[in-house]
């Protein structure tokens, strides 16, 4: 069934704008335009755009979207380099994050030992330069 922009857009879960920002970063093929009446997707653009969804879900960046769907006919251990280096930067940034989360609990337990006093650790910590 052809879909217009709109219905396309419906279909999807996603704004016009995205179909159109999709095709201009060639994301998504833009079809032709007949002479006389409106463009038509067809069930291919619609699952591409449902797959960009999903990408993005799992976190994946449009470039890294933009690998995966030229490696969609790539053998599997081709995809699997590209989703192993994002796997590893989750990983670092879960890291990160955990380190991030234990200097904001060190510091609210701090805080709520000197609560009354006018001098609190946690905004002396963000004042400080180290």
């Amino acid at each position: 069934m052809p879909y217009t922009i709109g219905q396309l857009a419906r279909e999807a879960g996603v704004s016009v704008e995205t179909i159109r920002y999709y095709e201009r970063r060639g994301l998504l093929r833009r079809p032709p335009r007949p002479a006389h009446g409106y463009r038509r997707y067809d069930q291919v653009a619609l699952e591409r755009l449902r797959f960009i969804g999903r990408a993005k879900g799992l976190g994946f960046s449009l470039v890294e979207i933009d690998q995966l769907l030229q490696l969609s006919r790539a053998q599997c251990d081709v995809v699997a380099d590209v989703a192993n280096r994002k796997l590893e930067r989750i990983r670092a940034q879960l890291a990160d994050l955990r380190r991030l989360e234990g200097a904001v609990a060190t510091l609210l337990r701090q805080c709520r030992s000197n609560s009354g006093m006018h001098d609190c650790p946690l905004i002396e910590a963000l004042v400080r330069e180290n």
